[in-house]
């Protein structure tokens, strides 16, 4: 798998090697943040209050992200929950110059050519975001209820490959984390070890 990540111009990360910053913490107040989207609108986590929020931290040359978006999965997740009033926000952290790093107008380019069905794509070229939650993986992925506290932070699932049949037979910790959020319990699985391609700050 790291050779396959490594020939793709990716460096696998899990968990806390791939970082030593600052985290979000799960069942406290989830960082609040100010950035641009791809069609220029301002975003926070404030004005998003009242409502669930997923962030998921998106690179589209990362293999571990192709996996999911190939696949259909990232789409299908996308669709459901926004379609249940859940605001998903995908977000690139990516620096100028690095892998993933793309301006407004190809960020919407790539999401059409995917079929992208998030709610917006937030632009983070300085790193600002990311860092505030310690997103270290692309993907990575947090859960935020609507009065702004960290429901779910990790993986998007239990299967850290680049293989798309495993999406099929993975546990997808953030549809279950949604899907208990949304029928009023609580989260029984709240964090999990981040898998993909190192965010590249």
């Amino acid at each position: 798998m790291k050779r396959i990540a490594a020939l793709l111009g990716c460096t696998l990360a899990l968990g806390p090697a791939a970082s030593s910053q600052a985290a979000a913490v799960v069942g406290q107040a989830a960082p609040d943040f100010e950035t641009l989207d791809s069609k220029g609108q301002k975003h926070s986590l404030a004005s998003h209050k009242g409502k669930y929020v997923v962030l998921e931290w998106v690179n589209y040359d990362c293999p571990f992200v192709k996996k999911h978006y190939s696949s259909g999965n990232m789409q299908e997740l996308q669709k459901a929950y926004t379609g249940k009033g859940v605001v998903w926000l995908a977000v690139n952290s990516s620096a100028p110059g690095k892998q993933g790093h793309c301006t407004a107008g190809e960020a919407d380019g790539l999401a059409k050519d995917r079929s992208a069905a998030y709610s917006a794509y937030l632009l983070d070229p300085e790193g600002k975001v990311g860092r505030a939650y310690g997103a270290k993986t692309t993907p990575h992925m947090f859960v935020i209820d609507p009065a702004g506290k960290l429901l779910y932070a990790g993986g998007i699932d239990d299967k850290p490959s680049t293989d798309t049949a495993d999406v099929k037979t993975a546990k997808n910790y953030v549809k279950a984390a949604l899907d208990e959020a949304l029928a009023g319990k609580p989260v029984t699985v709240s964090s999990s070890q981040p898998y993909g391609c190192s965010v590249k700050y």
